[in-house]
């Protein structure tokens, strides 16, 4: 997808989205690997949620995992958050670590995430979370670890040690962490 700031929808790529021919659904999810902008991520998510085809929900997610747009940062949380969207809600927090955009103002959905969740979706959520970059404030931080302390007092052995790793990640945060080099 590109940078491009309009967000424009094109009804013929709209209408090739929702085609019952799988080929031309993915050629139209392909091409907007190459000249799609963010306005089509809410199109795609639902097209995710309502697809029973196999083929269509992988390209779907592959695009999703390689965008590069921050202005579908918000998109994406808010699909994460929507309870609409609860069984595609591990492949989208997924999909939030594999395409490296910053999230790191999204911490606090991402740490109860870890916390509200099956192992499945709470390991994708600590994964996007240990691969944030930049810094947190001191507030951030404690409010943070001390809901991870809560939640460790009834989570399971595997919950658990996710925790733990947060608890001692999130002092790193705080100092200041470079982003990772690709």
């Amino acid at each position: 997808m590109t940078t491009e700031n309009s967000n424009k929808i094109d009804k013929t790529t709209l209408n090739r989205l929702k085609s019952e021919n799988t080929d031309t659904a993915i050629e139209a999810i392909s091409e907007l690997k190459e000249k799609g902008h963010a306005g089509y991520v809410p199109i795609l998510i639902e097209l995710l949620h309502a697809s029973d085809n196999p083929e269509i929900k992988t390209c779907i997610f592959r695009l999703l995992a390689e965008l590069k747009q921050s202005d579908a940062i918000p998109l994406i949380i808010e699909a994460i958050e929507n309870k609409k969207y609860a069984n595609e809600r591990q492949q989208l927090v997924s999909a939030c670590w594999e395409n490296g955009l910053d999230y790191s103002h999204h911490l606090s959905l991402f740490v109860d995430l870890v916390i509200e969740n099956d192992l499945e979706i709470a390991f994708e959520a600590y994964t996007v979370i240990t691969n944030m970059s930049g810094k947190i404030s001191k507030e951030i931080a404690d409010k943070e670890s001390e809901k991870l302390k809560r939640a460790m007092l009834e989570a399971d052995d595997q919950q658990k040690q996710l925790m733990h790793d947060l608890l001692d990640f999130l002092p790193a945060f705080e100092r200041g962490i470079e982003p990772l080099a690709y």
